[in-house]
């Protein structure tokens, strides 16, 4: 079993990485299964210029941050549709800010992948579509690991 870890990255104070990293390990030791964090693979096919400099780009080099962004895109979605079984997505409120998140999951709908939604807000402002796109809503991580220990 592998899964994609989806949420909020360039808007979150940490990157997203400080629940993916627990979950991970919850997810590796617990159940054995592998993860695919974009937030700690975002620059892994970056060059060393483009890791420093690719989200100031953003504003300051639309034309050298675009072709950067791709890259990422390609891989996520690569690894999405290609390598992982299921998602598991940490809906908060500064995920509402980025657009991945939000392709991701209507990705997932559309290959018929489970999606786990786990909720960091009140489900009334989750957008109905992210909500239609999901298999499975948790009010948080540990009412979702429950329900995963119980189905291994």
């Amino acid at each position: 079993m592998r899964v994609y870890l989806a949420g909020a990255i360039e808007a979150a104070p940490d990157g997203g990485t400080a629940w993916r990293r627990d979950l991970t390990t919850f997810l590796n030791v617990n159940l054995s299964w592998d993860v695919f964090d974009p937030s700690v693979h975002e620059q892994d096919l970056l060059t060393a210029e483009e890791k420093d400099n690719f989200r100031q780009w953003k504003s300051t080099d639309i034309n050298r941050f675009m072709p950067v962004m791709k890259k990422i895109m390609d891989r996520d979605i690569h690894q999405l549709l290609k390598k992982c079984d299921r998602i598991i997505c940490l809906w908060d409120s500064h995920v509402k800010q980025g657009g991945g998140t939000h392709g991701e999951l209507t990705l997932a709908y559309e290959h018929k992948m489970p999606v786990y939604l786990v909720l960091g807000m009140p489900i009334a402002q989750v957008p109905s579509w992210i909500i239609g796109c999901t298999t499975e809503v948790f009010e948080n991580f540990d009412d979702l690991k429950q329900f995963l220990l119980k189905k291994a």
